[in-house]
């Protein structure tokens, strides 16, 4: 018998947090879910792999999913993880980086018509449209600031030892994001949406932009944030990013970066990163 997507997840070591209600709403019905993707390079890293790898188990699971590229949010800036603000890309260049990005998740995602065909969105579909006055009057007026303040990704910012603390384009950040989840499950019945831990600020807030503007209810599941076991960033190596572009890594640096990992690490990695099955997984750390 196939496991659930939640059991899948949670011998995958890939389940952090989820909403209460979660685990009960994916094992009654085919649920629709989204992953955001930061649309600034145009290629995903090997860090957005854990996210391609969680919509895959999602899909095989008999679920379906999208993939939101944030056409629109990529002009803002998540401060989520950052100590500082990054520089905001052009229009074109957006454009350029979205396609390319859904050329790579074609290859791990089935896109072939049906109930749980894969779908790819992008937020300034949605967003071209809004005028600053109708989003604050219709959206803003639904959180409060001191509901926003208390968020990690906030408050960190503005307790860190940056002096010029937090710009409002990216405080705004996290309604815009919410926005997307409340639009997604009003217009597209997406109940679910799912990222890594350090994104479930932004999330809830998603879900709370529906009870308040929907009168209705959405779930949230995230995964741990991947570190190495000597403390280094997963992902990153002496020439920075490692990509998933050929043209940006080379199929050389790619294989010696898992070639090279630790045991230990190793341990973690064949779980996310592979879709062998427990009783394979399980016997060849046996074996080793």
């Amino acid at each position: 018998m196939a496991l659930s997507f939640f059991d899948e997840l949670s011998w995958r070591r890939m389940l952090h947090d989820s909403v209460p209600g979660t685990e009960a709403l994916l094992k009654s019905e085919c649920v629709s879910g989204y992953i955001g993707f930061d649309p600034t390079s145009d290629s995903l890293g090997v860090g957005n792999l854990v996210q391609v790898m969680t919509l895959l188990h999602f899909q095989r699971a008999g679920h379906k999913p999208y993939a939101l590229v944030g056409g629109a949010t990529g002009m803002v800036g998540d401060p989520s993880g950052k100590s500082e603000e990054r520089n905001l890309l052009s229009e074109d260049v957006l454009q350029h980086n979205l396609a390319c990005q859904r050329r790579q998740l074609e290859r791990f995602l089935d896109f072939t018509p049906g109930n749980t065909c894969a779908e790819i969105v992008n937020n300034f579909d949605w967003f071209k449209d809004i005028s600053l006055l109708s989003f604050l009057r219709d959206v803003g007026k639904h959180l409060t600031v001191n509901y926003m303040m208390a968020k990690d990704s906030v408050k960190k910012r503005i307790a860190g030892d940056d002096r010029e603390g937090m710009s409002f384009t990216e405080f705004s950040y996290q309604l815009i994001q919410g926005y997307d989840f409340y639009w997604l499950w009003k217009h597209r019945g997406i109940k679910l949406q799912m990222g890594g831990s350090d994104q479930w600020g932004n999330i809830v807030t998603g879900t709370e932009l529906i009870r308040r503007m929907g009168s209705g209810s959405a779930f949230a599941l995230t995964t741990p944030l991947i570190t190495k076991a000597d403390g280094t960033k997963f992902g990153k190596t002496e020439k920075g990013n490692l990509w998933l572009d050929p043209k940006r890594t080379s199929p050389y640096e790619f294989f010696q970066f898992w070639l090279n990992s630790s045991d230990e690490d190793v341990k973690n990695y064949i779980r996310i990163f592979t879709t062998l099955d427990r009783e394979r997984i399980e016997g060849l750390e046996a074996d080793h």
